[in-house]
């Protein structure tokens, strides 16, 4: 794994006015210099025929404000439907303190009572049907915890082809393409295809293993169409992830190289390095927190001697980390054809 210290300010707490306009360092196996570009400047890395693959996911989660009733303040974010009308599965602070029977008022006069407690702390919170609409009035997006500004437009934490509603966080990767981009790559050539994982905000977590593979993966809901699968297994040219969600829904359905079986699964695939990767010849990615889980993925593509070079080098010239940051393009070492 390799070793990196981050500061603090290095984290963008911002995004760019032009999504584009973020940079793009190219780094290949280390046989090749690294690259300094601009986002925009993709379609000169890219080819006809190449398939690039999108995680097309929309954060749906809400955080929400409220008191229980001694006044003590509550913080909530509703991660996901708990399955029966009116109710979600949530994270809230300070949860040992919210029993089963603990009731929230939260703002816009919301309502909701605790009505189970899981192993992992978090807890399931029903609502009244009637007051389901107005949980987007009073919630806001939940930024990741090393955002500490607030959005003045939440939508630049979507990417502009989100369209499946169930993240608790944004595949931050597909944050830099523009509408006239993707239609810059459509005309040269270029296939599309969209895949879904709903992102958790345990992405975020840090490896605390001694032993990297005894860490445990927690499990992300993803989906394979059938389109997806013919386009992915009929292309002639490089298969290009972007961002690591898509490269993991991608080599969950691998069955072979180039061979995936489409439809919906919960995976805890753990791509590090020594993985034998099946599908992807490609990642754009931006630039992850040391021991993550993520910069394991990327060091499996070309190799941990040039992630080393790469995060030296991002460091030594000032590149953005993490989600609102600059982005890189990792490519695996060509088969030699002899």
């Amino acid at each position: 794994m390799i070793e990196f210290e981050l500061p603090e300010d290095r984290i963008a707490q911002t995004p760019l006015a032009d999504r584009a306009s973020s940079r793009l360092m190219v780094v290949g196996d280390g046989s090749s210099p690294i690259q300094h570009r601009i986002f925009r400047d993709l379609p000169s890395l890219l080819s006809p025929g190449d398939l690039i693959v999108m995680n097309d996911t929309r954060v749906s989660a809400r955080r929400l404000f409220g008191n229980k009733s001694t006044g003590a303040r509550v913080e909530a974010l509703l991660l996901a439907s708990g399955g029966e009308p009116g109710t979600f599965i949530a994270l809230v602070r300070p949860g040992k303190r919210l029993p089963v029977g603990a009731k929230i008022q939260f703002e816009e006069d919301l309502l909701a009572e605790v009505i189970a407690v899981h192993e992992d702390g978090r807890r399931t919170l029903r609502f009244s049907l009637e007051d389901l609409v107005k949980i987007d009035q009073a919630g806001e997006v939940p930024l990741p915890p090393y955002i500490h500004s607030k959005l003045s437009d939440p939508e630049r934490y979507q990417t502009v082809y989100a369209q499946t509603s169930g993240s608790a966080a944004a595949p931050t990767a597909g944050l830099h393409f523009t509408p006239e981009l993707l239609a810059q790559l459509e005309a040269m050539g270029v296939q599309r295809a969209t895949v879904t994982l709903d992102v958790g905000l345990d992405t975020f977590r840090p490896i605390s293993a001694e032993r990297v593979e005894e860490h445990k993966m927690h499990g992300e809901r993803c989906t394979l169409s059938d389109r997806a699968a013919e386009q992915i297994m009929g292309c002639k040219g490089r298969i290009i992830a972007i961002g690591t969600t898509s490269a993991r829904t991608l080599e969950s359905f691998a069955e072979g190289e180039r061979i995936l079986r489409p439809g919906q699964k919960t995976t805890e695939i753990f791509i590090r390095p020594g993985y034998a990767w099946q599908v992807v010849d490609g990642l754009i990615t931006n630039f992850h927190m040391p021991r993550t889980t993520m910069l394991l993925m990327v060091g499996s593509i070309c190799g941990e001697p040039a992630l080393q070079r790469a995060y030296d080098a991002a460091l030594q010239e000032g590149y953005r980390f993490l989600s609102f940051g600059d982005s890189m393009f990792v490519t695996r070492p060509q088969k030699s054809s002899v």
